[in-house]
């Protein structure tokens, strides 16, 4: 691999001007942008999940967003295996990929590799969720740390979720769960990565998320979802889980007022941005913070950050 190949990750919290930093740079650059949103993959869903629109598309290439049916599934492992292949593309046609979004899951992939644990069949599964529900987390969690011990130094002991899927994998595979993780790499070198997080101040991202949502409206999310309730989507798929989605079927259905809705849109946004915030201290500690409230000044600031 050649010196001059990176890969510019942009991450942040939802409304922090990612998108619009994304397409300064990509001009600057010579760059496209590849999204990394789980909730703007989605072709049905423009407005709740702020996608870029056709204006911010005629300004700079981007991939990866507004392509998958809120019908399907869609998984972070797909997500790499595309984002891989559109790096490679750019790369041979000389652009710099701009991988850019609020979900920390796809970074971590891209970053770190994806664990390749085989598929547990759901009958097995089930079993060890109905042992659980029997005999509850605190002997749960000893017969785990008997079967793997080295369970202890990762995992809490009131950590159910883990504990599940620790022993799942150690059941059905004969292996431990830490096997598969420790033997998890990236594609790349981490050398080609140049990661920067707008780092936004919390009272002005508050603001910002207000505007943000009032514009939501404006623009026609509750048409949106009205549409979206038509398409009748399985109720477990991800997609109802995009901000606004129930909050509006409640207002449709009477269940709300509209200034209630849009509160509670924007109390969830910024529980959402507190959770991307946690995400970063924990999982993004070598990443570049970067902030201006000006376009122009966050711009210089990350350019100087990646040369």
């Amino acid at each position: 691999m050649s010196q001059d190949k990176k890969v510019i990750l942009l991450a942040g919290p939802t409304s922090a001007g990612k998108s619009q930093l994304a397409i300064k740079m990509a001009k600057h650059i010579k760059g496209e942008i590849i999204n990394a949103d789980s909730m703007q993959i989605y072709k049905e869903m423009l407005i709740l999940t702020s996608r870029p629109n056709l204006n911010d598309m005629k300004m700079a290439k981007h991939h990866l967003y507004g392509f998958n049916s809120v019908k399907k599934i869609f998984s972070t492992g797909r997500w790499l295996k595309i984002t891989l292949k559109t790096i490679n593309q750019l790369w041979k046609n000389d652009k710099t990929p701009i991988v850019t979004g609020g979900t920390g899951l796809y970074f971590k992939a891209l970053t770190e590799g994806l664990v390749k644990i085989p598929d547990i069949p759901s009958k097995a599964r089930e079993e060890i969720r109905k042992l659980h529900e029997t005999i509850g987390q605190e002997k749960f969690y000893e017969q785990l740390t008997k079967i793997d011990p080295v369970v202890k130094k990762f995992i809490s002991a009131n950590d159910s979720q883990r504990s599940l899927r620790a022993y799942e994998v150690k059941k059905y595979t004969g292996k431990s769960l830490f096997d598969f993780i420790k033997n998890t790499k990236s594609d790349f070198d981490n050398q080609i990565f140049k990661k920067l997080f707008v780092n936004i101040p919390k009272d002005l991202l508050s603001k910002k998320i207000e505007k943000r949502v009032e514009q939501m409206f404006k623009d026609g999310a509750i048409d949106e979802v009205k549409n979206f309730s038509k398409m009748k989507v399985n109720k477990d798929l991800p997609a109802n889980k995009i901000i606004g989605v129930r909050e509006i079927k409640d207002y449709l259905s009477g269940k709300a007022t509209l200034i209630k809705t849009k509160e509670l849109i924007k109390l969830k946004t910024r529980q959402y941005a507190k959770r991307q915030f946690t995400w970063s201290r924990g999982h993004m500690k070598s990443w570049k913070m970067i902030y201006s409230s000006d376009l122009d000044d966050l711009f210089r600031k990350a350019i100087s950050k990646i040369s």
